[in-house]
């Protein structure tokens, strides 16, 4: 499609809803430079990842493989896989990664495979690590006995739900004595850090073409925005105290959803205050693309690992536990020279980005990839109807547990109009119909749409029968004995994350 040997930038934004984007509707100004360069790009309304959250969507990106095509017990990359990296390695591009110390883009799940240059801040070179809105406390020491043994009092009294706030009060009044700045509560590098070190890396490359993947964690919980995009969302001046009590609320799990969403809009400020910030160094990211004279050469792609939940279904944040539009559905951006601006209302699963990517840069799309490449019928603005296939492993939030990864499939087919959602841990499917159920509120009756169900079921019995038949025996035997050489081996400290226990990391 453009002359061979262009370079590639890819970001994915942590989080990123494609709904909270200008550029896809959105009514506050979160994006304004991704707004202005839509207009000269390929524009995906219906963008759908393949799995949720990180570990089961990125396998799809970069692998243009389903998640759990080499089985439940498989996470990451495996050694050696085909992946859009080792594709443009093999033709002689520069390859780089920067990712924002999110866990699962590390080197611990195969991320570094084929890169040149590789960092996801899990470094001795770090200096700031993930970690609770709450306050450190020593468990052994008078104070914590005595707060346990009140509890236990309270509860054996019904009065728990009192004591739980006065307790969450007390929490909060500690954390504000530590007087921390806004930025020393960031548990992740920000955007800012990541687009310097991808400047310094691109500055030394002299003609050669690259590949940039740069993974961004601003829209990521906790929410701790920079000021000034914290006004521009309406916010005003939001100081440490506001943006941790705020995030500390929003992560209590003994508050039902109806007390969770008096602090709902407040918090959604904050996270469209971060992806205001990713906008702005997306910008700059392309300012510097201009200025070493590489843009005008340079295919760029955009999009997410998945979206974010406030409450639309009663939950919060990404857990594998539902499949819902605010989850799966990403914006997608895909700017490449000289092409025509596009925009597409077909469903696109990411899983079809990667091939797409390759053959809009004239270069072999491996045979192992699942998907195909969209770029003839985006051209001649075809519509098609294959839908987007999204799956996951119920409830599997450690995925450094390997009995966690074992349970039950949770599947999905989505269409223009229509999703299925089959839960295979409680023995039920549900179908919407998206056009006049939009937020998925009601399934539709058993009775109805019967021809539809019945297509929808047909294509996810055979996308389980072909991950067993089709499954690459030898990339799965790579991975699992890659897993065997990791938990016999250091690893680096762990924290916790998203609820779970995960590497440490940190950022400068």
């Amino acid at each position: 499609m453009i002359r061979s040997r262009s370079s590639l930038v890819l970001v994915t934004v942590d989080c990123l809803r494609a709904d909270h984007c200008g550029f896809l509707g959105y009514a506050h100004p979160t994006t304004p430079f991704l707004d202005t360069l839509a207009p000269e790009s390929w524009v995906f309304r219906n963008a759908i990842v393949a799995g949720v959250p990180t570990y089961y969507s990125l396998p799809s990106i970069l692998a243009s493989r389903y998640p759990l095509a080499l089985g439940r017990d498989v996470v990451g990359l495996a050694p050696d896989e085909p992946t859009l990296v080792s594709v443009l390695k093999e033709e002689g591009y520069a390859t780089a990664c920067f990712a924002a110390a999110n866990p699962y883009v590390s080197r611990q799940f195969g991320y570094d495979h084929a890169f040149d240059t590789f960092r996801d801040f899990f470094d001795a070179e770090s200096n700031c690590t993930p970690r609770s809105v709450h306050p450190p406390e020593d468990e052994n020491n008078l104070r914590s006995r005595a707060n346990r043994k009140l509890d236990q009092l309270c509860h054996r009294l019904g009065l728990g739900p009192i004591y739980a706030e006065l307790y969450f009060q007390y929490c909060q009044r500690l954390a504000e004595r530590t007087n921390q700045p806004l930025k020393s509560l960031r548990p992740f590098p920000t955007a800012d850090i990541i687009v310097d070190h991808a400047r310094d890396w691109l500055a030394a490359r002299d003609g050669q073409p690259f590949f940039l993947w740069l993974h961004l964690m601003d829209t990521h919980s906790p929410y701790y925005p920079m000021p000034e995009n914290a006004e521009n969302m309406g916010n005003g001046s939001v100081t440490p105290s506001q943006a941790r009590y705020l995030n500390a609320c929003w992560n209590r799990n003994d508050l039902g959803s109806r007390r969770l969403r008096r602090r709902r809009e407040s918090v959604v400020k904050l996270y469209d205050a971060g992806i205001c910030w990713v906008d702005t160094q997306v910008a700059r990211l392309v300012e510097i693309l201009r200025q070493l004279k590489s843009w005008d050469n340079c295919c760029f792609a955009l999009t997410a690992d998945h979206g974010e939940e406030f409450l639309e279904h009663d939950g919060r944040y990404h857990a594998p536990s539902k499949l819902t539009e605010e989850l799966i559905r990403v914006p997608l951006v895909l700017r490449i020279p000289g092409a025509q601006p596009r925009l597409v209302n077909s469903p696109f699963s990411l899983l079809h980005l990667a091939p797409t990517v390759l053959d809009a840069l004239s270069t072999p799309i491996p045979n192992a990839f699942y998907g195909t490449s969209y770029c003839r019928q985006i051209e001649a603005q075809e519509d098609w109807h294959a839908p987007a296939l999204i799956e996951c492993i119920f409830d599997c939030k450690n995925p450094f547990s390997l009995q966690s990864r074992m349970g039950s499939r949770l599947l999905a087919v989505r269409d223009r109009q229509y999703k299925l959602v089959i839960d295979f841990n409680r023995g039920h499917e549900h179908l919407f119909d998206l056009e006049t159920d939009p937020n998925e509120r009601a399934p539709l009756p058993q009775n109805t749409a019967a021809q539809t169900r019945r297509g929808l079921l047909k294509i996810a019995h055979a996308h389980v029968e072909s991950s067993l038949a089709e499954r690459n025996s030898r990339l799965r035997l790579d991975s699992l004995l890659q897993d065997v050489k990791r938990s016999v081996t250091s690893r680096p400290p762990l924290t916790t994350f998203d609820g779970i226990t995960a590497p440490t990391g940190a950022c400068r």
